[in-house]
């Protein structure tokens, strides 16, 4: 019985020390505290050191669940990844992913050669150890923070977080065998690098496409479509590292797959694996605290401040500005960029593997891992938001995000019930105008299910379902947004074919000559983009009016409000040859776009 108690003690503060980390995050996104470092905190606590008083030390349960954890949060990443917004950002993201990690690690470790006293192999571990970054971090603290990131910074973030961890990973199961065993060469360090991108790439699309067939065709019971798509990420997972290939970019890969393919219970599954995600989040770093030991900590304090000051000051931002050098970003971007380089769980991860393994030093390396990370998410993580707003690389969020509601509709993968709670300075309301793409089905008031016919005109505080794309299903948001005042343009600074957008295609008809439709004689030029666009706006957008082509010439919260009008005679000027550069980038565009979503 002594031993069964031992057990329920067990999960009892298994369980509490997890929901303290749960309920530890309203505090943390409360005061803009980095939750990492909030976890961290509650493991060092309940350890053997702090007031719990618990004594751990299993190296080899925190790397299975930091590898699961690891796992699920980039194949969660990947989920969330649409195609599109990486697409033009791919290049720059992959060299900060696999150059830049390369740099960071290189230039980091002659000061841990001398700060720490190690072997030049061994200062190259410590590098390679801290050397990738936690952008996840960075996205949740600019969320929390009320910021949002220039889309090209933002993209461009985001695809890096996805492909360096693997290359870390890498890098240091490399450097571990080279200590651990013997010395090898550069060639074939190369060769097995490409041998475990190219078969982790190939498991990932593969994988990628059988779970997106297996969702589609498998008449799964209700319920089961995210435990699913979870477990076969952990397969993918899995079967990737058996194969001695990557499985960090396996799954990674795997999730934009089916992230960008139409598939059943979508939305089920991005919301099931949210939740798995926070949860393996909190059960790794809890886990990582526990086996810190405050300590030995204090003796590796000093030479970790060194390490993280070179890291952060010298070794990112020289890494960053080499790797975007061929890249058209201004110096406000990079300089944002190698800032916003937070070091988080993987590389404390990362360190548990020589411990893993038993090297010697190796409570070294995970010390001063811990120190780094720990500084990295103080002085970085409490700053970015000043940072992000004195480089001018993130706008304040002028509006609160509408909550939307998507529901599945059985036997049928085109449309979806997207739901809304109107707001009373909505596009909507102000404008009474939706997509086309869109269509009203029922209006909750007071309580009451109503058809549209029986509603009659929608009003605030009514809730609003659509049937929509469920690719275009975000764009939505912005008409049940608030709306941001719009200053109106001068008129003296608009040309001959250069236009409000709240004149009226009736007015643009008497004066032209062109034909509308009776129906949108009402409507401005910014009402007619929103209806007819897919996606927010642009500069640059165009759409046909009968013999004319608009053209957005200037956007102001969120709508078009110049438009530039492209007449019959006007010629398009002959465009320039492609180089030779364009003609391959446009190729290997063609060639991962059929990849992912063919």
């Amino acid at each position: 019985m002594a031993s069964l108690d031992t057990f329920s003690i067990a999960i009892l503060l298994g369980a509490v020390l997890v929901m303290a980390g749960i309920l530890s995050s309203l505090v943390a996104l409360r005061f803009g505290a980095p939750l990492l470092l909030v976890f961290l905190g509650l493991g060092i606590l309940a350890g053997e050191a702090g007031p719990g008083g618990l004594a751990f030390s299993d190296v080899g349960t925190t790397y299975l669940v930091g590898s699961v954890a690891l796992a699920l949060i980039l194949f969660d990443g990947g989920l969330k990844t649409k195609f599109q917004n990486i697409q033009t950002v791919l290049a720059p993201s992959m060299m900060l992913a696999t150059v830049g990690v390369l740099l960071t690690a290189l230039i980091t470790a002659p000061v841990a050669h001398y700060a720490l006293d190690v072997s030049w192999t061994e200062a190259l571990l410590v590098g390679a150890v801290v050397a990738s970054t936690d952008a996840a971090a960075v996205f949740l603290l600019v969320h929390a923070q009320g910021l949002r990131l220039r889309p090209r910074v933002g993209a461009t973030l985001e695809a890096e977080s996805g492909t360096n961890d693997p290359f870390a990973v890498f890098l240091t199961l490399m450097l571990v065998e080279v200590l651990s065993v013997g010395h090898s060469s550069a060639g074939q360090v190369a060769i097995e690098f490409i041998k475990e991108a190219v078969l982790g790439a190939a498991v990932g699309f593969a994988g990628g496409r059988l779970v997106v067939l297996g969702l589609n065709r498998v008449a799964l019971p209700q319920g089961l479509h995210a435990p699913f798509v979870t477990t076969a990420a952990l397969v993918i997972f899995g079967l990737a590292q058996i194969f001695h290939a990557s499985g960090f970019l396996a799954v990674y890969l795997a999730g934009i797959v089916i992230g960008n393919r139409p598939t059943r219970a979508h939305n089920s599954v991005v919301v099931f694996l949210d939740a798995a995600t926070w949860l393996a989040q909190i059960v790794m770093f809890v886990l990582l605290g526990l086996l810190a030991s405050p300590q030995r900590l204090v003796s590796s304090v000093l030479p970790a401040v060194a390490v993280a000051a070179v890291l952060m000051l010298v070794a990112r931002p020289l890494a960053v500005f080499v790797c975007l050098a061929p890249f058209r970003f201004n110096w406000r971007e990079k300089l944002f960029m190698a800032w916003v380089g937070l070091r988080g769980a993987v590389a404390i991860f990362l360190a548990s593997i020589p411990l893993l393994v038993g090297m010697p030093k190796a409570y070294l390396y995970f010390d001063v891992a811990f120190v780094i990370v720990v500084i990295s998410l103080l002085l970085q993580g409490w700053t970015l938001a000043a940072a992000a707003r004195r480089l001018h690389v993130a706008l304040p969020r002028t509006d609160r995000a509408p909550r939307r509601v998507e529901l599945d509709l059985p036997g049928q993968l085109e449309q979806q019930l997207v739901g809304y709670a109107v707001r009373p300075n909505s596009l909507f309301v102000r404008r009474g105008i939706i997509p086309s793409w869109s269509k009203p089905t029922l209006v909750i008031r007071k309580e009451r299910i109503l058809s549209p016919t029986e509603a009659g005109s929608v009003v605030a505080g009514d809730y609003l379902y659509l049937l929509a794309p469920p690719e275009k299903a975000e764009a939505l948001d912005r008409f049940f947004s608030d709306m941001a005042v719009v200053v109106a343009p001068d008129p003296h600074l608009l040309g001959d074919f250069m236009v409000s957008g709240e004149i009226t295609l009736g007015a643009l008809s008497d004066t032209y000559g062109v034909q509308v439709a009776p129906q949108e004689v009402a409507l401005t030029l910014a009402d007619y983009f929103d209806v007819h666009l897919d996606h927010a706006p642009k500069v640059g957008a165009t759409l046909p009016l009968d013999s004319i082509v608009l053209v957005a010439r200037n956007i102001g919260g969120n709508r078009v409000n110049v438009v530039g009008l492209r007449l019959p005679e006007d010629e398009e000027p002959p465009a320039p040859p492609p180089t030779r550069v364009a003609v391959v980038k446009t190729a290997l565009r063609r060639v991962w776009t059929s990849l992912v979503e063919s």
